[in-house]
């Protein structure tokens, strides 16, 4: 299983990494360690923090800046279970066969603030906010307290996975 990351920065900031190779190593391991079946694509923007307010109060209703926002092209019920969508057409591109997952867009400026408040690396939390979002894109969420460890334990599983620690 492959992922196709279409990456877009669309600011002056330079994290210091490699943000699309990044992307698609953590995509891999999530979608691997989720059971997916398929070669998938994923939008990516790498945004500031205005921008990222911007769209979170646009399409949210939430008038401050975040670290990192999904938008799923699917609806996975129960979370990662691929079998309604194999027969659904709308769910792939027609070109490629990919499975489109939607889109993630982070902040650069919160990956660096993160990464200091938390002290650990900026690509530990540039991996984090990947696999979070990644996990959201397959129909988890963190609404429940049992919801919130249920994620929690996959992220860090994946990143684990990867050697991406603390």
């Amino acid at each position: 299983m492959a992922v196709t990351i279409l990456y877009e920065n669309e600011t002056s900031i330079d994290l210091g990494l490699p943000c699309e190779e990044l992307a698609a190593q953590v995509a891999e391991q999530v979608l691997k360690q989720e059971g997916c079946p398929f070669d998938a694509q994923i939008n990516l923007v790498l945004t500031d923090n205005p921008s990222i307010r911007k769209v979170n109060a646009e399409f949210r209703n939430i008038d401050k800046e975040t670290d990192v926002l999904s938008f799923p092209e699917n609806d996975f019920y129960p979370p990662a279970c691929f079998d309604q969508i194999e027969e659904d057409d709308t769910c792939f591109d027609l070109d490629t066969g990919e499975l489109l997952l939607g889109d993630i867009m982070i902040s650069a400026q919160k990956v660096i603030s993160q990464a200091a408040e938390y002290g650990h690396t900026v690509k530990r939390e540039f991996c984090f906010l990947l696999a979070h979002s990644m996990l959201h894109l397959l129909g988890y969420d963190h609404i429940e307290p049992e919801q919130a460890e249920d994620m929690e334990a996959r992220q860090e599983k994946a990143l684990m996975a990867l050697g991406i620690t603390r």
